[in-house]
């Protein structure tokens, strides 16, 4: 298998799991970082063991294959479209782009030009992802009938030294954290067909209480905080979908799917392990813990580990797609349709309206432990 050279263009904090992660995947090998601050760059650069380089000398780099787009949500569509114009692969963060219109751009683009894009999250592909899905695939809760999923809690101007962002239109809990829900959901249920949901801003104002310079200063909220939406699958599931950043502490699980035959329940899906519990007929919960597996092993925050951190699974499986012309799983096309969902959700809780999607295959094919195995193996 040939080694996918990799160029970084964004070297902020989420770029140190990337990088650290990169050694643990033989297909791919770090070349080159970027930043539009250069000492972000070498500061990575010195502690990785590559090149920093301008983002410009970056594209043109001969032993670039691919670039791994881990700027700003507002920059991921021009970084991964001048990133295509140059002939690279890409590998972005989430979410694909800041709109559908702009991921329908990047998806034809990367066709046009047979070029592969692909994009967080990649979590689904994780030990937990991957025997919920196995479960699923199994029959072992039949056809599933309804599911929740949610995620709550107070955002985060108590710990972001400068968190306005997240609370103006392109943030907000739907599009900063939904991807890694929706993405699995679309994972264990195949496509979703149509959204309803109401949308509402918790307070006007957020007062930043983290360490820094803007502690105790106040800013205005400009996109919804709290978002309840129902999401009707192709498969004729629906699954309520509750986002919040005005909770202060609840009791809900992240995910549960109730089916003809059982139920199924998911852990936090912003990471790649934890207990899945399974539920038979109405049995009792069989938790079955994913701690001692690949993928699934506890390793991050690397100084008080206490979950389970792969980034860059699913570039070492858009490497090995390339390798073998299989479809790569945390596809552009998977992000596009997510997007589209999220949008979707926004659009309804604004107008009170129903909004159907897109028509789309787009469940990628399940991860084996097998070939999990053999991303880590070369």
């Amino acid at each position: 298998m040939k080694r996918l050279g990799i160029g970084v263009i964004g070297c902020g904090n989420i770029a140190s799991t990337y990088l650290r992660n990169a050694a643990l995947f033989p297909g791919v090998e770090l070349r080159a970082c970027a930043d539009m601050q250069p000492e972000a760059a070498q500061r990575r650069a010195r502690e990785f063991g590559i090149q920093a380089l301008g983002v410009d000398a970056l594209f043109a780099a001969d032993d670039i294959d691919l670039v791994l787009n881990l700027t700003v949500p507002n920059a991921h569509f021009d970084i991964s479209m001048a990133a295509l114009s140059a002939g690279k692969h890409v590998f972005t963060e989430k979410p694909l782009a800041a709109t559908a219109a702009e991921g329908r751009k990047l998806v034809a683009e990367a066709k046009q030009r047979n070029l592969a894009i692909g994009s967080a999250p990649d979590t689904f592909l994780g030990a937990a992802g991957r025997l919920a899905r196995r479960l699923m695939d199994e029959g072992a809760i039949g056809r599933v009938v309804a599911g929740t999923a949610f995620m709550m809690g107070r955002g985060m101007e108590h710990w972001h030294p400068a968190p306005q962002f997240y609370y103006q239109p392109g943030g907000g809990p739907v599009l900063d954290m939904g991807p890694y829900y929706v993405t699995m959901l679309v994972n264990l249920l195949g496509p979703a067909k149509r959204v309803m949901a109401l949308s509402t801003i918790g307070q006007a104002e957020r007062l930043i209480t983290a360490p820094g310079p803007n502690h105790g200063t106040a800013f205005p909220v400009g996109t919804p905080t709290t978002i309840m939406a129902l999401i009707e699958f192709v498969s004729g599931a629906s699954v309520t979908l509750g986002m919040s950043w005005d909770v202060f502490r609840h009791g809900n699980h992240p995910i549960e799917l109730h089916g003809t035959e059982g139920s199924l329940r998911l852990p936090d899906p912003d990471t790649f392990g934890g207990t899945v519990a399974l539920s038979r007929l109405g049995e009792a919960w069989e938790e079955l813990s994913t701690a001692e597996t690949l993928n699934g092993r506890i390793n991050w925050p690397y100084d008080a580990p206490d979950r389970a951190n792969y980034r860059m699974l699913g570039v070492a499986d858009l490497a090995r797609s390339l390798d073998g012309g299989t479809p790569a799983r945390a596809s552009g096309d998977l992000a596009l349709h997510v997007l589209e969902v999220l949008e979707g959700i926004l659009q309804a809780g604004a107008s009170g309206s129903a909004v159907t999607l897109p028509e789309c295959e787009v469940r990628p094919a399940s991860l084996t432990e097998a070939e999990a195995a053999e991303l880590q193996a070369g």
